[in-house]
């Protein structure tokens, strides 16, 4: 594998880990409330997170920001492991880390989401999105030429 694709692969990994392994924390997966290296540990204390996090937000709200949070996190994390449609899957986890970033920096103060490395995820996933896009317009080109060389008319498909 080239530098770039092992890199690639090392983000997808380790980007999915961090959502999905979040996840995992708010159904208890990692141990119960209080214990050692659980941030939530069932679903109440998330959502207490989530109002934290969110103190602007009506509170019948809360639990439906925490559905959304959890799904989102939960998509991310399995369509950056299968690689689907990798570029816009990377450009979102990029976008809900940097307003989960934000909603720290507003709730918690600017130390929090930089202890969490929240931003330097952010632009990892940015990162690897800006990368996919430059491996595709370059395969892209490729088929192009190959097609002129031989004649046919590459199928449209190929070419995003």
């Amino acid at each position: 594998m080239k530098e770039q694709q092992i890199a690639s692969l090392a983000a997808r990994i380790t980007l999915a880990a961090g959502f999905l392994s979040a996840v995992a924390d708010r159904f208890g997966v990692w141990g119960a409330p209080g214990a050692a290296n659980v941030s939530w540990g069932d679903w109440r204390h998330f959502v207490a997170a989530v109002a934290t996090l969110n103190g602007y937000a009506p509170k019948a709200l809360l639990p439906a920001l925490a559905v959304m949070a959890t799904a989102a996190e939960s998509s991310l994390g399995v369509l950056l492991l299968v690689g689907y449609q990798l570029r816009w899957t990377a450009y979102a986890a990029a976008g809900l880390l940097t307003v989960f970033g934000t909603a720290m920096i507003f709730s918690l103060g600017v130390k929090a989401p930089l202890d969490y490395s929240v931003f330097a995820a952010a632009g990892a996933a940015f990162l690897l999105a800006a990368q996919t896009s430059a491996a595709t317009k370059k395969r892209a080109a490729k088929l192009r030429l190959n097609s002129e060389r031989q004649g046919t008319p590459v199928p449209s498909r190929e070419l995003q």
